[in-house]
């Protein structure tokens, strides 16, 4: 009659079973030519600056629904909102000339560009803070001043 329907033996050789077979599958096994490489490290500001800007340069010249969201929305400091509109205002420019195309290219080149000549553009942001970096005292964190004594 065989083995009973639900027993450990007949479990662990289903979860064998399966394991063989999502194995020789394509993209299930490590070191497939489908796996995304490993990061190579942490990212710099600049690297982080380029992302977002020429995302939310690229999301304005689609006209994409999410490209009217505000700075803070869209994770920009005051000095990459600036990077932004200008990197923008060029592209819309480069599009009227050169097409969607050219356009799209444009915004991740001089996003680029612009972000490593500001080095990420963060210097506006009070809120902004590098990766390790402690926050400095605020004015909630300081005892209040001490009442004379009579």
């Amino acid at each position: 009659m065989g083995l009973p329907r639900h027993t450990p033996a007949r479990t662990a050789l289903r979860a064998a079973l399966a394991v063989c077979v999502l194995g020789t599958l394509p993209g299930c096994t490590q070191g497939s030519p489908q796996s995304p490489p490993a990061p190579s490290g942490p990212k710099s500001a600049a690297d982080i600056c380029t992302d977002l800007v020429a995302y939310w340069v690229k999301e304005a010249l689609k006209g994409s629904k999410w490209a009217g969201l505000d700075w803070e929305q869209k994770g920009l400091s005051n000095e990459q909102l600036t990077v932004h509109d200008e990197v923008l205002a060029a592209a819309r420019q480069k599009e009227r000339t050169d097409g969607r195309d050219a356009a799209l290219t444009f915004a991740d080149e001089e996003s680029r560009r612009r972000c490593a000549a500001a080095n990420g553009a963060t210097g506006s942001s009070e809120n902004w803070r590098p990766p390790g970096s402690t926050p400095s005292p605020g004015p909630s964190s300081t005892p209040p001043p001490t009442p004379p004594s009579p």
